[in-house]
């Protein structure tokens, strides 16, 4: 089951009415449930480098099935996952990237949001993810 382009448009509509409302500049990437780009928006003077990364956490999100920021616990020296960030072209793990289920409770994609500290980053992206219902 993937995201339809309508739902991907919804997704980013949430994140980006949010990162308004917090004065922020983002970057959304909505990926579906084959880490596929389904949508993108990239707000008016978003950082250019952040295009990158948030189409990344969404990727990363998606190819793991967890928010980035719990693949970060685990990817810290000493833990389970050290080093796979260097995987599939480049993983980002940290907070931003979080998975987006329907209303059965089915993966159908993954939005990664860029622009601001990680904290912001994960708070614009659980919004668009909450747009799901």
């Amino acid at each position: 089951m993937n995201i339809t382009l309508a739902q991907a448009q919804q997704v980013v509509q949430a994140a980006l009415a949010k990162a308004q409302d917090q004065a922020l500049k983002m970057n959304i990437a909505v990926v579906d449930a084959g880490a596929n780009l389904v949508a993108f928006a990239r707000m008016d003077g978003a950082w250019l480098g952040s295009v990158d990364i948030a189409m990344r956490k969404a990727r990363t999100a998606r190819f793991f099935d967890m928010p980035t920021g719990e693949l970060g616990k685990l990817s810290q020296p000493g833990e389970s996952l050290y080093g796979i960030e260097h995987s599939n072209g480049g993983l980002i793990s940290f907070p931003g990237g979080v998975l987006l289920q329907s209303g059965s409770g089915d993966i159908i994609g993954a939005i990664g949001v860029s622009g601001s500290s990680v904290e912001n980053d994960d708070l614009v992206a659980r919004a668009g993810a909450a747009a799901l219902g």
